[in-house]
């Protein structure tokens, strides 16, 4: 049973990210199960659902952002293929959120 269970904007980043560090200190990967959250601990376990088509995909927090006004999660391009929304820029996401670390992993950017 889930946590917690909420909807949110979510957006996708891709090419212009790949191989950078993202907030756990990690190298992004634009085809890793991971994603991009304002304030869940880094390292908590979500499951993202596309209401539209009911595909889902378990993922990894692993970085910060968005930084844009309305989005709540930024999902890896990989991630927005396989639910099926890698040729829209913004869709409504339901999250599950499944565990949270028991000692949060440290954020590299502060």
């Amino acid at each position: 049973k889930p946590l917690a269970v909420w909807e949110c904007m979510t957006s996708w980043y891709g090419e212009n990210f790949d191989g950078q560090p993202t907030a756990t200190g990690e190298t992004y990967d634009m085809y890793g199960d991971t994603a991009a959250h304002p304030t869940l601990p880094l390292g908590s376990i979500v499951r993202v659902v596309n209401t539209r088509n009911h595909r889902s995909r378990i993922v990894r927090i692993n970085d910060r952002g968005p930084y844009i006004e309305g989005r709540n999660l930024d999902v890896s391009y990989g991630v927005a293929q396989k639910l099926g929304f890698g040729q829209r820029g913004i869709v409504k996401l339901r999250l599950e959120l499944l565990e949270v670390p028991s000692r949060p992993v440290p954020d590299h950017r502060n």
